[in-house]
C-alpha cells in the first residue's frame, strides 16, 4: 500500500509534544521525512527517540530569526526541498489584563502569530519548496 507521504520533507514547528509531536509521528508513519524544533534541548532529544526513523532535531526558539535561518540551513544539508510546514509551535502565559507589558505582549505575538509568517517568509524556503 502505497504511504500519502512517500517521498515528502516536512518541517514541523514544536513538535516536541502535543499536537507537533503526534503529527510528526503521523507524518513519518505515512512515509515523510521530518524535522521538528525544540526550544528545549533533552525534550527534543526524547521526541526524535519517541518519532524513531526519519526525524531531524533541531533545537532553537523558532520566535528568533537566526534560529529559523538555521534550521533552513540544517534541512537544506539533508534534503533538496520542503514540500510540508507545520507552523505549530505557540505558547500561553497568563497575566491579568492592567498587568500586560509591552514585552510579555511582544513575546507572545512573536511565537504564535509572527511565527507562522516567518517559517514560510525566510530566505531559502520559497525556493526550496516543491509546490
Amino acid at each position: 500500500m502505497t504511504k500519502k507521504l512517500e517521498g515528502k520533507t516536512a518541517v514541523i514547528t514544536g513538535g516536541t509534544e502535543g499536537i507537533g509531536l503526534a503529527t510528526a509521528k503521523l507524518f513519518v508513519e505515512e512515509g515523510a521525512y521530518v524535522f521538528i524544533t525544540g526550544r528545549r534541548q533533552n525534550e527534543l532529544d526524547e521526541a526524535v527517540k519517541a518519532i524513531g526513523a526519519n526525524v531531524v532535531g533541531v533545537q532553537g526558539d523558532i520566535a528568533k530569526l537566526a534560529d529559523l535561518d538555521r534550521l533552513y540551513k540544517t534541512v537544506s544539508k539533508v534534503k533538496s526541498r520542503i514540500d510540508i510546514v507545520f507552523a505549530n509551535a505557540g505558547v500561553g502565559e497568563f497575566v491579568p489584563f492592567g498587568a500586560v507589558t509591552e514585552e510579555h505582549f511582544d513575546k507572545l505575538f512573536n511565537i504564535n502569530v509572527r511565527e507562522a509568517d516567518d517559517v514560510e517568509q525566510r530566505e531559502g524556503f520559497t525556493e526550496r519548496r516543491s509546490g
